[in-house]
């Protein structure tokens, strides 16, 4: 790629990078503050190049990466993971977070979710359970 750009805008790179599906979310995400580059807010037009740290909120995820190419074109998943690299300490952070979601109890879990027709019988065996319909 004796051609490739030296710096890129950073909603396109996010989009070639595969963090975003479309450059319009990749410009929505930058607009609404979800995106920062070493440390300082981003626009959708900010220029990026090697090196750059970015933080990346996606949903609930953050992700800290620092840019290791630049890429107009959006490429095969293993090609756009080599855009980029996930330091140590954003990897660690999203691991925990991600035990801890499935640690957490789902609301309703308790309970099984709906009940099937033999734990419905079961429940009318019970004392003090209302008998059939009238």
């Amino acid at each position: 790629m004796a051609d490739a750009p030296q710096r890129l805008r950073i909603d396109k790179w996010l989009w070639a990078a595969r963090f975003m599906k479309t450059r319009s979310l990749a410009s929505e995400a930058v607009k609404g503050g979800r995106v920062h580059v070493n440390a300082q807010r981003a626009k959708p037009s900010t220029q990026i190049g090697a090196g750059d740290h970015l933080q990346i909120t996606i949903g609930q995820t953050r992700r800290t990466v620092v840019v290791l190419g630049i890429c107009e074109h959006r490429r095969p998943a293993k090609e756009a993971q080599m855009l980029y690299e996930e330091t140590a300490d954003s990897q660690a952070e999203r691991e925990l977070a991600a035990a801890q979601r499935r640690l957490a109890q789902a609301p309703g879990a308790e309970l099984g979710g709906r009940p099937t027709k033999r734990d419905r019988r079961r429940f009318e065996q019970t004392p003090g359970a209302r008998r059939g319909r009238r």
